[in-house]
Formats: C-alpha cells, structure tokens, sequence
C-alpha cells in the first residue's frame, strides 16, 4: 500500500474541504433545464487522477461521511436511503479507488492525456449513479414505496436517466480542464524550466 507523503495529504485535504462546500452550497447541485446535475463526486475523481486509487479512495471516504452526517442532520423526503453507509459511503469511496485504477490502466496503455481525463471524468460518475441508486434499491426498495407510493425502480432508474447523462458529459468536461490544467501546465512548466537551466 502506498505511504501517503505530504503532497498526498495536502490533496486530501483540499479536495475533501471542496466536497464540503460543494455540499453545503448551490454549487453542488446545477441547475441544467428541468433537472439539476450534481458536481459533489468530482473532486473525488480529481484526486483519483492526480493522487491515486488511495488519495481518491480517502477524498471519496471523507465525501461520504459528508453525506451520511448531511442526511441524518437535515434529512429530505428520501433522505433516509442515505442513513445506510453502503448507500451512502462505500460507493463514494469507490469512485476514488476504482477511478485512481482507471487512470492508471489508461496511462499504462498510452492514452491520450485528455482522453484520459474524459474517460474516468465520466465513468467515475457512473460509479456514483449506479452505486447510490443501485445500493439504494437493494436495502430500501420497499420503504421508497412506501414512504412516496411510487415503484422504487421507476424512481431511481428515471433519476438515473434524467440525471446520469448530463452529469457523465460534466463531469468529463469539468475534471479535464482542471486535471489538464494541475497535470499537463505543470508538465510544460518543469520542461521550459530545465531548458532555462540548462541554457
């Protein structure tokens, strides 16, 4: 297992910090016509791509504490799906680990930076969807209807077809320009400034 220097936890630090105030602001949820798309995994994903499967796997931990402490403090209608920790945390923590692979796999096999970057932008959302949601109707598919008096799988699969898209396409958009910008600028920056110092 790798050892996490003082780079990595700085990064954990950060990213965590800005999935809290993702959460706790508008900027977590935009608004995109008649639905909104959530931006609270992407930092997680940065983190996979920058610092690794581990630095991802802790910045997607700590986001789905958040989670879990944000729907017991002030729940909503279905908050209570979120009460589970393997609802609400396991798959943000595999957003980070399975996404920090991901990249690695893709980097191994010579992909293009910035296809890269798309890539694991939108399958890290994926991940998201299809463990929240599916976790969510496996424990609590019953109490969904229940609680609304609607089929659970009507529900979350339309949230996850409204929703899933649109947040892939973001995702990917978002996390390349500021992977390109943390990852690729540095790059450029290092070469010119050993050309200097060799000059």
């Amino acid at each position: 297992m790798k050892k996490l220097d003082t780079k990595d936890i700085t990064t954990i630090g950060m990213l965590s910090g800005l999935s809290i105030l993702l959460g706790l602001t508008p900027l977590g949820m935009l608004p995109l016509g008649v639905i909104r798309i959530t931006t609270l995994h992407i930092p997680t994903i940065i983190g996979a791509i920058i610092g690794g499967p581990i630095v991802g796997g802790i910045v997607g931990l700590i986001f789905g504490i958040f989670s879990l402490v944000q729907n017991i403090m002030a729940p909503v209608a279905i908050s209570f799906i979120f009460w589970n920790p393997l609802v609400s945390v396991l798959p943000r923590f595999l957003i980070g680990f399975l996404s920090g692979y991901l990249y690695k796999a893709l980097k191994k096999a010579k992909v293009k930076p910035l296809l890269s970057f798309a890539i694991v932008g939108a399958v890290g959302t994926l991940i998201n969807t299809i463990g929240v949601l599916g976790m969510g109707y496996i424990f609590f598919a019953n109490r969904i209807y229940e609680t609304l008096k609607v089929n659970a799988a009507v529900l979350l699969g339309g949230i996850a077809l409204a929703n899933g898209p649109a947040e892939m396409l973001a995702s990917s958009i978002i996390v390349t320009a500021i992977c390109s910008a943390l990852l690729l600028n540095k790059g450029k920056n290092k070469k010119t400034k050993n050309k200097k110092q060799e000059k």
